[in-house]
């Protein structure tokens, strides 16, 4: 299977991707977009198997601050509209006309940001995977779960949030609790080598941008809200989401009550990275879907 790896000039900095398979094939390519801010494109490599069984090439990248991209010291430039040109220059860069494109996590907020302001041409459809519409909801079903953790992980959040220390150990051990229940890990040595390999996490663009962590949305992003400007994506969109998501069934379903041409999968066993958890099932419902909106 061929693998292309390569920089693309992006202002004084270079943005790295990865291609796999051939671009040059009659099926439209898979456009991915990490989430974070900051969570490079390493768990992405799951879906090399995706071009391996149906020939599809995939397209994948490290966001400008984080991977294997240039990251800045200027921390101005984490924000959307940063991201939103940069993923313009590489759809340009690469000659991607037509693309099917999947957003994940904040890469989804980034597909959003990118369909309802821009209005581009040549998505064929669009995959929100595990993603949100608005920040404000995400922080409230966040601090909603936070309530079924044990009363000394609830207090060391409340006393983080308080306080503004994101530091204790405290507040360290719960934070991971909430994110092995929701988000994803623990890594293990039977983990995929892809998720083992040691990466460059986009620290810095993620509490620019977000915040301190998944529920206190204090970066550039506070504000995000395109709940409203759904409606105006009319392109075929499948939202994905796990069970135990921090994308909670009440924030994909906001998301597809407004949506007008939207399909939802919700994958029982899944948190938030469903094609990691459930990589058949969702494997299966991709190439399904893909095809059918070819």
């Amino acid at each position: 299977m061929e693998i292309t790896e390569g920089y693309m000039p992006f202002h004084e900095y270079k943005t790295y991707y990865r291609i796999v398979g051939d671009l040059n094939t009659n099926r439209t390519p898979l456009l991915l977009l990490h989430g974070g801010p900051g969570s490079t494109h390493n768990y992405f490599e799951i879906f090399d198997q995706l071009t391996k069984q149906t020939g599809r090439p995939v397209v994948m990248y490290d966001q400008l601050g984080c991977g294997k991209s240039s990251i800045p010291d200027d921390s101005s430039l984490f924000q959307a509209d940063t991201w939103v040109e940069e993923l313009k220059s590489l759809r340009e860069y690469l000659g991607l006309k037509e693309v099917h494109l999947l957003g994940q996590s904040w890469g989804g907020m980034l597909a959003i940001i990118y369909m309802c302001d821009h209005n581009p041409e040549g998505v064929k459809s669009l995959i929100l995977a595990s993603t949100l519409s608005s920040a404000k909801l995400w922080a409230q079903e966040q601090h909603r779960m936070i309530k079924f953790m044990s009363v000394t992980d609830q207090k060391a959040i409340a006393q983080a949030e308080e306080t503004n220390d994101y530091t204790s150990s405290a507040y360290l051990t719960a934070n991971e609790h909430f994110m092995l229940q929701h988000a994803s890990g623990p890594i293990t040595s039977a983990s995929p080598e892809f998720l083992r390999r040691p990466k460059v996490s986009g620290e810095v663009s993620y509490v620019t941008a977000w915040g301190p962590n998944e529920y206190c949305p204090t970066g550039t992003l506070r504000n995000y809200d395109y709940t409203d400007k759904l409606h105006n994506i009319v392109t075929p969109t499948l939202v994905t989401s796990g069970t135990n998501d921090l994308c909670t069934p009440l924030v994909a379903k906001t998301m597809v009550d407004q949506l007008p041409n939207a399909e939802w999968s919700l994958f029982a066993k899944s948190r938030h990275m469903a094609f990691i958890d459930e990589t058949k099932s969702y494997m299966q419902r991709l190439t399904a879907w893909l095809a059918d909106n070819d």
